[in-house]
């Protein structure tokens, strides 16, 4: 995955191991944006196909069905996997208006998120929740 044009790796600090069991993908409310977006066009998708819009100005994944627009429920994967949004790479952590940054309870991986990763994982997310905020409403800044 790139953010601003440079790769994002973390080599060895992420830890968390994934089911693949599809909980994160399915009914998603995944917040995106623009540089989401526009990462997603370049790879040749159209933001009218995979985004929604709500009435705070915010742009989500779009669902088809129960499941996010680029889930492979039969291949149990994503289909932008290396190209998905900022808040995918950063799940299961998640922010919550009343705990902070914590794991989501719907990941039965939750628990092998280290208490590093979470931080990490939490500064990033506080980021690009600000941003996309920013974005949603500009006179917030």
């Amino acid at each position: 995955m790139k953010v601003d044009g440079k790769p994002l790796t973390f080599r060895g600090l992420f830890v968390m191991r994934c089911s693949y069991c599809g909980k994160c993908c399915e009914e998603t409310e995944m917040e995106l944006s623009s540089r989401d977006i526009e990462r997603l066009e370049e790879a040749g998708y159209r933001r009218e196909d995979f985004t929604v819009s709500d009435e705070d100005g915010l742009t989500r994944l779009r669902n088809v069905g129960e499941w996010c627009y680029f889930y492979d429920h039969a291949e149990k994967k994503c289909q932008v996997y290396q190209d998905r949004p900022l808040g995918c790479f950063i799940y299961p952590v998640v922010y919550s208006n009343d705990e902070g940054v914590i794991t989501d309870e719907l990941c039965p991986m939750r628990h092998t998120v280290s208490k590093k990763e979470l931080k990490m994982k939490g500064k990033i997310l506080a980021k690009h929740l600000k941003w996309i905020t920013v974005e949603a409403n500009p006179s917030s800044i």
